[in-house]
């Protein structure tokens, strides 16, 4: 039995392998390095950069002949630029109106701008579609609407149609803060406690006025007035 072969073939999986999760974990970094930003917030010079470093780091992982450099240092040019990009569009507005574009008013004291809707290639279903996602089901409800650079559109309900505050009945409501998660399946969050302005011993002795233990804990949520809530693992 010839084993040399299959000796090769298992080096080159490994090898392989190893390449793509250097490269995975870089690719990570690298989304990391160029901000938070979700999918459907990113501009557009942002989705182009991402785009391009997915198709860049995929070369050297289906190839093993190239070598893991020809991934890495464009990648590292395009965050360089992206960056750039970024701070730039900070300080000049000229700059991120060519990068980015305006936003774009679609409707407008109750009434669609056909040319705006047009100019852009948005549809009467895609925007129906969108009123929806926001929970506004009629375009009679509808005072104005923005098209965001990013894609999505602002929508701003005629006077009747808003919703009530509490400034608007005169109520005055205690601000609790956030209502953060400090433990998640019997592990303690330490950001989560500095959200709620509290510490790890104050959660230590709400567990023990419960008599829980942390590690029964699946979930506990704390707000900084000490409003709590614990959820036990099953």
């Amino acid at each position: 039995m010839d084993f040399s072969g299959n000796i090769i073939i298992g080096d080159c999986m490994l090898v392989t392998i190893i390449r793509t999760v250097i490269l995975y974990l870089f690719v990570i970094l690298a989304v990391r390095l160029m901000g938070k930003r979700q999918i459907s917030d990113l501009q557009t010079s942002e989705l182009v950069v991402t785009l391009i470093i997915a198709d860049i780091a995929s070369i050297p992982m289906e190839n093993i002949s190239k070598p893991l450099v020809s991934g890495i240092v464009p990648t590292l040019i395009l965050v360089a630029c992206e960056i750039l990009f970024s701070i730039g569009m900070m300080k000049w507005s000229k700059f991120r109106k060519v990068m980015c574009g305006n936003p774009v008013m679609v409707i407008q004291d109750g009434v669609i701008l056909q040319d705006k809707m047009k100019s852009l290639r948005i549809t009467t279903e895609d925007l129906c579609i969108q009123l929806r996602q926001q929970g506004v089901f009629s375009l009679d409800d509808v005072q104005y609407c923005i098209a965001e650079t990013n894609g999505k559109l602002s929508v701003l309900e005629k006077p009747d149609n808003r919703k009530p505050t509490a400034q608007d009945f005169g109520i005055n409501i205690e601000d609790t803060g956030i209502e953060a998660v400090v433990i998640t399946d019997g592990e303690i969050l330490n950001n989560s406690i500095k959200l709620c302005e509290t510490d790890k011993e104050n959660v230590f002795n709400i567990l023990k006025s419960n008599n829980t233990d942390l590690k029964d804990v699946f979930i506990m949520t704390l707000n900084r007035n000490g409003d709590y809530k614990i959820i036990k693992k099953n």
